[in-house]
């Protein structure tokens, strides 16, 4: 996949809009529409077919969460939109709702340049993007959560030995390259393993990934080293 990515970018302010755009169309990467609000959102979606969407949790009428809903329901995984939610909150209950609804990751609203288009290009690839402040929400919200209460709703009988060991580095944020120093493979062994657990368990990414690890208790945050970059 050697084109540059198509973006939507959804946000009810024209300042965040016209920013996003600047910065992606300096760096080759072409937003083909923009949305001021969920629903716009929802049809600018479906009539330009981007590979990734930047979507706003909270826009007027139709909210960010709902629209990702709407987008990748029933939406193939070969041709749904990666979405990312921007936020100016990095509070944990929007990222539980968010990577629930199938978004790939998050990105707060002051994010550099740099890390905007790394992350645009991240996600189209099909890795699981989560900022590192908002990812230790996430581990911290499964740490408090007693055993008993834990959602599970995957069966990890269906990994393998190794597929188990992939999925425990990688609810830590290790990328594909630290995968395979950390356990002695190659890349592209590692690349089969991640693709075998989404298959297995019915994931869209990595991002629900990492939630379907501590959900079942195969990954128990002992503290900041567990969350990763």
């Amino acid at each position: 996949m050697n084109r540059a990515p198509r973006v939507v970018v959804a946000d009810d302010q024209a300042l965040v809009r016209t920013g996003f755009r600047l910065i992606l169309d300096a760096h080759g990467i072409e937003v083909v529409a923009e949305a001021t609000d969920g629903a716009e959102a929802v049809d600018v979606v479906r009539r330009t077919r981007p590979d990734v969407v930047l979507m706003d949790i909270r826009m007027p009428d139709m909210d960010g969460l709902e629209s990702t809903r709407r987008i990748l329901n029933g939406v193939g995984d070969a041709d749904a939109p990666r979405v990312v939610m921007l936020t100016t909150f990095d509070l944990d209950h929007y990222v539980y709702a968010a990577l629930a609804a199938g978004a790939s990751g998050f990105l707060l609203k002051d994010v550099t340049p740099e890390h905007l288009v790394s992350a645009v290009r991240t996600v189209r690839a099909g890795d699981a993007l989560l900022a590192p402040a908002i990812t230790r929400r996430l581990v911290e919200r499964f740490a408090r959560r007693a055993p008993e209460t834990a959602s599970l709703h995957r069966d990890l009988a269906a990994l393998t030995p190794r597929e188990l060991d992939v999925l425990r580095l990688l609810a830590q944020g290790l990328s594909n390259t630290e995968l395979a120093a950390g356990l002695h493979l190659s890349e592209a062994t590692v690349k089969t393993h991640v693709s075998h657990i989404l298959a297995k368990l019915s994931l869209r990414d990595r991002a629900q990934a990492v939630v379907v690890a501590y959900e079942t208790g195969l990954v128990t945050p002992r503290g900041p080293e567990a969350v990763g970059r």
